[in-house]
């Protein structure tokens, strides 16, 4: 165990952790050069549970000689362990350590191809221009709880690693296999492998969400739109049905993380 000191806020050890302000947090790309954080240590612990390479580890001083803490350092390996009191890590961070007590930079894994994705798997879900690093780690978190085997992401998607994502899925985004690839892509390719192409969408024609028609597919690629617009018309024009999840009056549409779980709840498969 390899515990380092840090005694101001302008260390070069440090330069992935420094600032994360919530404005930095809510960019496209953040962490840049093949790193991401991971915050918490649930979210540390998926990580290292499913194969992801630590650079080092920031820890809060008071919590290096827990159980918790000497578990993670060690399963972390030989990488650098930074610690200092809580007013230094404040200042290095932009915000004040609380639950969230350890961060890791960690390598991102190599891409994935979309083929890998949809091989094996019977609900896929596909995502068109979600921006907001919330959403798209909720998403993941709802795909992983409820059955959903995998995410394909539209180029115009947000950094699934940006760190306000990786801290929303908890972990989830570890787990649930994901590719990027443009819709008018993916959707050729899942419906050669058998999968019903169906679209959230506020369309007259849209079926409701629990219409037996739905339902009665071996295989579903659910489509997700972006939170202003919703799907393309181009992505429209291309699936094989749209669906609504029924609302009380006057309500006509759900945050996109929201029906996202509704419809992974009511397409899950066992």
């Amino acid at each position: 165990m390899h515990v380092i000191e840090l005694k101001d806020t302008c260390s070069p050890e440090t330069e992935a952790y420094f600032h994360l302000t919530d404005a930095q947090m809510r960019s496209r790309q953040e962490p840049e050069k093949g790193i991401f954080i991971a915050e918490g240590p649930k979210v540390v612990g998926t990580a290292l549970d499913n194969g992801y390479r630590p650079l080092s580890l920031l820890i809060r001083r008071k919590f290096i000689e827990t159980a918790q803490g000497q578990d993670l350092i060690m399963r972390a390996g030989d990488v650098p362990v930074y610690t200092a009191d809580d007013e230094t890590l404040a200042a290095i961070t932009g915000f004040r350590l609380q639950r969230s007590w350890i961060l890791s930079a960690m390598h991102r894994p190599p891409a994935r191809l979309p083929a890998d994705i949809i091989t094996s798997a019977r609900r896929i879900a596909v995502l068109e221009g979600i921006t907001e690093p919330s959403n798209l780690g909720a998403i993941f978190r709802s795909a992983a709880a409820l059955g959903t085997d995998g995410i394909l992401l539209s180029p115009t998607c947000c950094d699934p690693f940006h760190r306000r994502a990786v801290r929303v899925c908890m972990g989830s985004l570890f787990v649930v296999p994901w590719a990027r690839t443009d819709a008018d892509l993916a959707i050729p390719l899942l419906k050669a492998e058998g999968f019903a192409c169906i679209g959230l969408a506020l369309k007259p024609d849209s079926l409701t969400l629990d219409d037996p028609a739905l339902l009665s597919h071996e295989r579903i690629a659910l489509f997700l739109g972006t939170e202003d617009t919703g799907l393309s018309d181009a992505t429209l024009a291309e699936l094989d049905a749209s669906a609504i999840i029924p609302m009380k009056q006057g309500i006509d549409s759900l945050n996109v993380a929201a029906a996202a779980a509704i419809a992974f709840w009511q397409f899950r498969h066992a």
